[in-house]
């Protein structure tokens, strides 16, 4: 979304007179808002679920934000490979809405993913939600340990490494455009 918005207002020639590399340009824009988000999850966990709400937490929190971290790499990953598809804010918000609610719903926390057809369930294997969705659950409401864990990591990295590679690949292929 920051760099469809740096398109949008004419100022990614900014971006190209600076001495930065276009994966800086990339880790920047995504990790200042996935810190963001980091830190609103974490005062959320503590604030409202073991406060307001006195939800008991089984598992260990440091485990689950690391956790959370991979998946906003993976999903921040997946927003910059849709990006270039679009040419405004709002058919980007429109495009993330139609990839978005469907990897929400079938990710397994909404639907049981037994209930679900075989194929859809291998499909959604690819999806980081379902990955993530999985190690929640089994950190904050059974107390799993890392060696539980570890193939949802490994899931999230494979996924965001991925998506991030060839979406830098386009950027960079983008900004040689531009410039």
């Amino acid at each position: 979304a920051a760099l469809i918005r740096e398109r949008e207002h004419g100022t990614i020639e900014h971006l190209l007179a600076m001495p930065v590399t276009p994966t800086e340009i990339m880790l920047a824009k995504t990790w200042s808002m996935g810190l963001v988000v980091l830190f609103a999850a974490t005062v959320s966990l503590n604030l409202v679920v073991r406060g307001a709400l006195g939800v008991p937490i089984e598992g260990s929190v440091p485990l689950f934000l690391a956790g959370t971290t991979l998946h906003l790499f993976a999903t921040s990953a997946m927003g910059i490979f849709i990006a270039p598809l679009t040419r405004s804010m709002p058919q980007f918000a429109l495009l993330l809405m139609l990839t978005l609610m469907p990897l929400q719903l079938l990710s397994g926390g909404v639907t049981p993913r037994e209930s679900m057809p075989a194929f859809v369930r291998d499909l959604m294997s690819l999806s980081p939600t379902t990955h993530f969705t999985a190690m929640s659950q089994a950190i904050l409401f059974r107390g799993a340990g890392i060696d539980v864990v570890w193939p949802s990591f490994a899931w999230l990295v494979a996924i965001g490494g991925t998506l991030f590679l060839i979406s830098l690949a386009r950027f960079r292929r983008t900004i040689g455009q531009l410039a």
